[in-house]
C-alpha cells in the first residue's frame, strides 16, 4: 500500500494496485478502470475511490475495477520512475522484459498489471470495457482517445466529449494499445490538467457514464446521472465533435525542448505559428488545425501534437467500407502484401507508399508505421476487434 497526494484536494490516499472490485449480484459486462499509469496523474485514482465507494453492489450487474497504475511512480508524483510505463505495452517489448532476470522500478509496475489484466480476462465474462483516465500538463477540454475501431467509436459517441482518433500511429507501446489489439473495447479519458480540481470531477462523472452506458448500472441508479452527463458537455463546450491526429513533434533525446506558454488543447492554430523552442530554435507549426496536448512538464517525448476534425460523411463512408471489408482489395496492389492476414497486418513498399493517400488507409480502419528503411506495417484494429460480443449491446 502506498500514499497519493492530491495538490487539487491537499490531501492524501492510501491506496493499493486494487482501488477497488464490486461484484454485481447478476451476470453482466466486467468494466475496468485504470487510474494513475502516469504516476504524476493523480486524479483518477483519486477519482476511483470516489466514485467506486459510492456504488451499491445490488444495483450492479456484472463486475467493476478500479486499478492504480505505477504505484511507485505515483507514490513519488513522477511521470515514471526510469520508463514511461505507458510506452512499454508491445508484445515484444513484454517479452523481452519477462525474460530479463533483473528489472527496473516500472518494468516491475508492468509485469504485475500484465499478470492482472491476464487473470482478470480469465476470471470474469465478456463483453469487456477497459477505461484509463488520464489528465494533461496543459489546460484542456475533457476528450476521449481511441485506437479507430468501429466498436470504440460506436461506445465513446455516447458520451458529450470530443473524440480524438488516430493517436495510436503516432506513440508506441500505449496500455490501451496492447489491450485493444485483443479486440476489446478501450478508451482513454483525459478529464482536464493535472492538478485542476475538475479533472477529479470529471473524471468522476465520466465513471459513472461509463457504468451506466455499458449496462453495468442502470441510469435510475446514478443519482447525479443528469448532472454528470450536463457537467462533461459543459467541460467540453458543447464541442462533441471527432478528430484525427495530422502531426507530432517528437522530441529527442538530449534535446532542450519548451513550449511556448498558454496553448490550450484544441486551440486553433494556423500553420506558421511559433509553438516552442528546440535547443535555442523557434518551431513553428507545420500545419494549420488544433493543438492537441502541448508539453509543459519536463518529462515527456511527445512536444505537441496536431490534430484537425473528420468531417462525419467520411467516418459513415469509412463504416461501410470496413463492414464490407474493402481493406483485402489493398493486398493485390503491387508492392502491399499481408504480414498476417488474421490479425490485419500488411506491409507496404515506401515507393508504392507515397502514390497511396494516407486518408485511404485510415479510412479502411489501417493506421501506419514504418518499420525499415523501405517498408510501412499497416495495422488494421477491425480484423481483431471482437465485435460479436458487442452486437447485442444497447449502444451498438
Amino acid at each position: 500500500m502506498i500514499e497519493v497526494y492530491s495538490k487539487a484536494l491537499d490531501s492524501s490516499l492510501k491506496v493499493d494496485r486494487i482501488l477497488g472490485k464490486i461484484e454485481g449480484i447478476k451476470p453482466g459486462p466486467t468494466v475496468v478502470f485504470f487510474g494513475g499509469i502516469h504516476g504524476n496523474e493523480t486524479s483518477g485514482v483519486f477519482a476511483l475511490k470516489d466514485a467506486l465507494a459510492g456504488i451499491n453492489n445490488t444495483y450492479v450487474k456484472g463486475t467493476i475495477y478500479g486499478i492504480s497504475g505505477n504505484l511507485k511512480a505515483l507514490k513519488e508524483n513522477k511521470r515514471y520512475i526510469e520508463n514511461d510505463l505507458n510506452r512499454l505495452w508491445t508484445k515484444q517489448q513484454i517479452q523481452k522484459i519477462r525474460n530479463k532476470t533483473v528489472l527496473n522500478e516500472d518494468e516491475l509496475e508492468l509485469v504485475e498489471l500484465f499478470n492482472l489484466l491476464n487473470d482478470i480476462l480469465e476470471t470474469n465474462t465478456s463483453p469487456f470495457y477497459f477505461i484509463d483516465l488520464h489528465t494533461t500538463s496543459s489546460k484542456t477540454l475533457p476528450f476521449i482517445t481511441i485506437n479507430d475501431a468501429l466498436i470504440n467509436r460506436k461506445f465513446s459517441e455516447q458520451f458529450p466529449v470530443p473524440i480524438v482518433l488516430g493517436i495510436e500511429e503516432y506513440l508506441n507501446g500505449p496500455l490501451l494499445s496492447y489491450i485493444n489489439q485483443m479486440g476489446y473495447v478501450s478508451l482513454g479519458f483525459e478529464s482536464g490538467q493535472h492538478d485542476d480540481f475538475s479533472a477529479i470531477t470529471n473524471s468522476i462523472a465520466f465513471v459513472y457514464l461509463t457504468l451506466v452506458y455499458s449496462g453495468v448500472l442502470k441510469e435510475e441508479a446514478v443519482i447525479n446521472f443528469s448532472k454528470y452527463h450536463e457537467q462533461l458537455k459543459q467541460h467540453a463546450k458543447n464541442k462533441n465533435a471527432v478528430f484525427e491526429v495530422i502531426y507530432l513533434y517528437k522530441i529527442e533525446k538530449k534535446e532542450h525542448f519548451k513550449m511556448l506558454n498558454g496553448f490550450k488543447s484544441f486551440e486553433r492554430i494556423k500553420k506558421g505559428t511559433k509553438l516552442a523552442i528546440s535547443n535555442a530554435v523557434e518551431i513553428s507549426a507545420p500545419f494549420t488545425g488544433s493543438i492537441f496536448m502541448p508539453l509543459y512538464q519536463k518529462r515527456g517525448a511527445e512536444g505537441f501534437f496536431i490534430i484537425k476534425p473528420i468531417k462525419p460523411i467520411l467516418l459513415k463512408i469509412s463504416a461501410v467500407l470496413r463492414r464490407l471489408k474493402t481493406d483485402t482489395l489493398l493486398a493485390w496492389l503491387p508492392g502491399v502484401s499481408w504480414v498476417n492476414k488474421t490479425e490485419g497486418s500488411l506491409q507496404v513498399n515506401l515507393t508504392i507508399a507515397k502514390f497511396l493517400a494516407k486518408p485511404l488507409f485510415h479510412l479502411l480502419g489501417y493506421r501506419n508505421r514504418q518499420i525499415t528503411n523501405t517498408h510501412l506495417m499497416l495495422n488494421n484494429r477491425e480484423r481483431v476487434a471482437k465485435t460479436k460480443i458487442y452486437k447485442r449491446e444497447p449502444w451498438y
